[in-house]
């Protein structure tokens, strides 16, 4: 008899390794694995996709594409702001180009936004997500799946 394929509602637990190029953004495999249900938006759902079909005891690298992961890079989510309307969100010393500034909402979301530019007047923000375009490596170890 097989062992189940992820699917909806399931409960999975899983070690996996997120890596950029050279850079590895995340690792569960030197620590305890995760448990997520899918399904329900735990986790992106365009890595989340990506494990559908998957049976525990797989282990695997899947290599996606730029935008497969966390979206393509979207222009019109570099904005520029008058700086003076940024002070109530950071001081001087944390706004600072790399730095990243967080934004609440009215309705009460968060959004984050990296600093790309400054002037005197003007300071320019990406609110995509810092790998939106970018290929992924994404390296899952599935220990077990819970119907």
């Amino acid at each position: 008899m097989s062992s189940p394929e992820i699917g909806l509602n399931d409960r999975v637990t899983l070690h996996y390794r997120l890596a950029c190029g050279d850079a590895e953004i995340v690792n569960t495999f030197a620590e305890g694995p995760e448990t997520f249900q899918f399904g329900r938006g735990e986790i992106d759902p365009r890595l989340e996709y990506a494990l559908k079909g998957l049976r525990a005891g797989t282990h695997t690298t899947l290599h996606l594409a730029p935008g497969m992961a966390f979206g393509e890079h979207d222009p019109d989510r570099v904005q520029s702001y008058p700086r003076a309307d940024l002070n109530d969100l950071a001081s001087e010393s944390t706004l600072e180009v790399g730095h990243i500034i967080q934004f609440q909402l009215p309705n009460g979301q968060t959004l984050h936004g990296a600093v790309l530019a400054l002037d005197a007047a003007t300071a320019t923000l990406d609110f995509n997500h810092p790998l939106a375009g970018r290929p992924i490596e994404f390296e899952v170890h599935i220990l077990s799946i819970e119907k």
